[in-house]
């Protein structure tokens, strides 16, 4: 599986198309530039709200990009997004159907009520949710500990460099994988769980899981699951929902299958990249003991947490932390499982 690029004209008649393998996106984002360089009026990326690994590379890029919502859109298949082709149609059919998206608010631009309903409706405003766990632990009852987690990849160069401090300073963390990059990059994948750090599922192509039916998500978890699994030999118990986002039939249904939902609730909002030093006075401010902190190894550019990176480490060692993968986090609710 990678990705197409597709192109109609105002008609809907297929201008190109093109198939890129998945990985680096180095060749799709360079045919795309051409491509808007030599378009009459423009080119604009549509894209839908079950492949969220694209958006930020595209628009740091330079590429203008909308969104699809489901209800203007055909239907999906179980394992993947609607086709290129119907994306490009659908957006020229009806302009005012897609929304146009920012690094600064991502893919979910426009949406933001919705995440919110379903980010407070399973069990309150919590920091964590934890299936089955009526009453996560927080903070004030945690010792001083504190787990860094990082979503999206692997990615390189990122996700080493990232590795490569947490060797150096002798510590652990968490890294939630989407499955597209954990299929293109199994060395890293492996390098992660050889050097003791925890990793969990973060879907095969970071969607938006409310708008997924129940087939969908299975799709999303298990091939994840089946990469992670053949680059380092265990399936992970741990799932991240994109966005923190899942409503309550998908939360039952991860809880079904003894995975484990994890939230968080230090986010140091990385990904809409406002410089390394404000992302790291952001964690630094909102630590407390227990916490989770949200970074990103993946989805874009990450030079700017790979330079927070350091900063962030040195204070919470100053401070006395102690830094855990965050299965660590809580012991009762995390008993020992089959991998």
């Amino acid at each position: 599986m990678g990705y197409r690029a597709a192109a109609v004209d105002t008609a809907g008649e297929e201008v190109f198309a093109r198939d890129f393998p998945p990985g680096p996106l180095d060749s799709l984002i360079a045919f795309l530039r051409e491509r808007a360089a030599t378009a009459d009026g423009g080119l604009c990326c549509v894209i839908d709200s079950t492949n969220g690994t694209l958006d930020l590379h595209l628009l740091t890029a330079g590429l203008a990009v909308c969104r699809a919502d489901p209800w203007s859109l055909p239907g999906r298949p179980v394992d993947g997004s609607v086709p290129a082709t119907e994306l490009a149609r659908a957006a020229a059919a009806d302009p005012t159907a897609v929304t146009g998206l920012a690094v600064t608010s991502g893919t979910l631009t426009g949406r933001a009520d919705v995440l919110d309903h379903y980010l407070r409706k399973p069990a309150g405003p919590l920091p964590r949710f934890i299936p089955g766990d009526p009453e996560p632990r927080r903070g004030a009852e945690q010792p001083r500990q504190v787990a860094l987690t990082f979503d999206d990849g692997p990615c390189p160069p990122y996700t080493d460099r990232i590795l490569d401090i947490l060797r150096s300073y002798r510590i652990t963390a968490s890294f939630f994988c989407v499955g597209l990059n954990a299929a293109s990059h199994p060395a890293t994948v492996r390098r992660i769980a050889e050097e003791g750090h925890t990793l969990g599922n973060h879907t095969w192509s970071h969607p938006y899981l409310p708008d997924l039916g129940l087939d969908e998500l299975a799709f999303q978890l298990e091939a994840t699951a089946t990469a992670m699994s053949r680059a380092a030999g265990s399936r992970p118990h741990l799932v991240r929902p994109p966005y923190g986002a899942g409503r309550p039939e998908v939360l039952d249904w991860l809880a079904e299958r003894d995975l484990v939902c994890v939230l968080w609730d230090n986010d140091s909002r990385d990904w809409a990249a406002p410089g390394a030093a404000a992302i790291a006075e952001r964690v630094v401010r909102q630590v407390r003991g227990g916490s989770v902190v949200l970074l990103h190894d993946g989805g874009g550019d990450r030079s700017q947490t790979v330079a927070a990176l350091p900063g962030i480490i040195e204070r919470f060692l100053a401070e006395e932390y102690a830094f855990v993968g965050v299965d660590s986090l809580w012991p009762p609710a995390f008993p020992g499982r089959e991998s």
